[in-house]
């Protein structure tokens, strides 16, 4: 069984869980910071995740926190997975076959990639590789973004676009240049 074809229905078990705060960690809501990692759990669905579970497995065992960090350090930093996302799909992955539960020095559950576990993963390796693909860009992304050239440029960029923004007596003549300024610039920056 494809770990694709199960994303419907954990979506409806994770609902639940949400729903009747069972989602297995802290869900973060608010502040700039919550917000933020939202929008980065949405870069990828229920079963990226799980096979990412799957392939970080296959090398060693490891508890959740392990996983996250190690999910982490493959985006630089720039994708950091919520326990609410890893924890319910590990229980969904033993549950399926592919990991079981090991024993381990501290109290915290560790897991190991079993027989089955190998089968999907050994299937699933071209879309992992677009998965992996997809977290390592986003390293890269973040290591220019934190270029200081880039992030002076962007300061820059945003001072002037606020301060100009927030004049109450804006032309519309001046609201239109300022919306192709940004056309043109995103346009020479894709072709660049």
């Amino acid at each position: 069984m494809k770990i694709h074809h199960l994303h419907h229905g954990f979506c409806a078990r994770h609902e639940r869980h949400e729903r009747h705060g069972l989602h297995g960690g802290h869900h973060e809501h608010g502040g700039m910071d919550g917000k933020a990692r939202m929008r980065r759990e949405r870069l990828f669905d229920a079963s990226d995740i799980r096979l990412l579970i799957l392939h970080f497995l296959s090398g060693n065992t490891a508890h959740g926190y392990e996983l996250i960090k190690s999910i982490e350090a493959t985006a630089k930093g720039e994708y950091v997975p919520s326990p609410g996302i890893i924890y319910p799909n590990l229980s969904l992955l033993e549950e399926m076959g592919f990991i079981a539960q090991v024993q381990s020095d501290s109290s915290k559950k560790a897991w190991m990639l079993t027989e089955e576990g190998h089968g999907e993963l050994a299937q699933q390796q071209e879309h992992l590789g677009h998965i992996i693909a997809k977290l390592e860009s986003l390293g890269v992304l973040g290591d220019n973004r934190r270029l200081p050239e880039i992030q002076r440029a962007i300061h820059n960029f945003k001072m002037a676009l606020n301060t100009k923004l927030g004049q109450s007596d804006l032309p519309k003549e001046t609201l239109y240049k300022i919306i192709d300024t940004l056309d043109q610039a995103a346009k020479d920056i894709e072709r660049s």
